[in-house]
């Protein structure tokens, strides 16, 4: 049985241009899954129908408002900062079911972001952050839904996936 990965999925203009970006700077023998946003890094396998019910009670509402809102140098690479209350909101109704089943790394809210660029020298991540900024302006994304994952190493399978119905 694979962990489970728990992610927001976003609208299609904005997943294609966030997913170009990524395979344009992402070193393409690392990247092996698409561009995405993080919520939980490793579920129990065990809890994949729990976790696709409460997936569906929180995709009931609207679409959460979002903003890409700035840069994050991650040291070795590059993501999109993400803001959105509202998912975090969900997030922390997921985790608190899952209470005593998180690892330490998903016990605490995530820092939304989509990774750009990952796992290079310090200073290609330097080059790229300050390029990308020189254009950066703060907009909108669209949520679309969630997605769950089995990871199975590098790749993952998509396992269950809702959207948001508003």
């Amino acid at each position: 049985m694979h962990p489970i990965i728990l992610t927001a999925t976003m609208g299609k203009a904005d997943f294609a241009w966030a997913d170009a970006l990524r395979r344009r700077h992402f070193p393409p023998d690392r990247n092996h899954v698409p561009a995405h946003i993080t919520l939980f890094h490793h579920l129990p396998p065990s809890c994949l129908d729990e976790l696709t019910n409460l997936m569906r009670r929180e995709a009931r509402g609207s679409a959460p408002k979002a903003m890409l809102a700035g840069l994050v140098n991650l040291g070795s690479g590059v993501a999109l900062r993400v803001e959105c209350a509202e998912l975090l909101v969900s997030r922390d109704v997921i985790a608190d079911h899952f209470a005593g089943m998180l690892t330490p790394q998903d016990e605490h809210p995530p820092r939304l972001h989509i990774t750009v660029q990952n796992k290079v020298a310090a200073a290609e991540a330097k080059a790229l952050h300050a390029e990308l900024e020189r254009d950066f302006r703060p907009r909108p994304l669209a949520i679309a839904g969630l997605a769950a994952w089995h990871y199975l190493g590098p790749h993952w399978q998509l396992a269950a996936e809702v959207r948001f119905r508003g």
